[in-house]
């Protein structure tokens, strides 16, 4: 717990900003498939990558219902076991015109509802989510497309092959 209040206050002090408590899930399929949202940047269309289902804690909520929270709002989909939390990372980067400095859990999630809908997009998300997208491991391994978090086609591949890690594995810090 120490730790944890050391890092928010060094990351706020060099963000100019509240680090702020993000909740994400790696949805997988009956197939392991992944889900992944395909974002842009509002002010460039052309600037684009793929990303997790996540978001901000709202409230006194908890970052499980936070997960479950979103992802119900970015995708549409309830049907969802939630898992352990797998991986934490620091991220921090512009977007819109400002930065984001974030503490990221990443939940384990499994689903047998595939279809998808955009209706409980934010404002911001509207312009700036292209859509969604179920990725094999093979075809997130092969793309030459921007993925985030970084090295999550490896990442995923030692999910599949290995399980969940007994406790979450720290991903290395990342920032643009």
């Amino acid at each position: 717990m120490h730790g944890e209040v050391t890092v928010e206050k060094r990351a706020s002090d060099e963000a100019g900003g509240p680090l702020r408590k993000v909740a994400r899930v790696i949805l997988l399929d009956p197939a392991d498939r992944i889900l992944l949202m395909h974002g842009y940047e509002p002010d460039d269309p052309s600037l684009t990558w793929w990303f997790t289902p996540g978001g901000g804690l709202e409230g006194d909520e908890t970052r499980a219902e936070a997960a479950l929270r979103e992802l119900a709002e970015e995708t549409g989909i309830t049907q969802v076991e939630l898992g352990p939390v797998i991986w934490q990372r620091h991220c921090s980067f512009l977007f819109d015109g400002r930065r984001w400095d974030q503490d990221e859990w990443f939940y384990l999630a499994r689903t047998a509802q595939t279809a998808t809908v955009l209706d409980g997009l934010t404002g911001l998300e509207r312009r700036s989510v292209a859509g969604l997208r179920w990725w094999t491991s093979a075809e997130l391994s092969a793309t030459r497309e921007t993925v985030y978090p970084i090295k999550l086609a490896g990442l995923l591949r030692t999910l599949l092959d290995e399980g969940p890690p007994g406790t979450p594995t720290v991903l290395a810090p990342e920032v643009a």
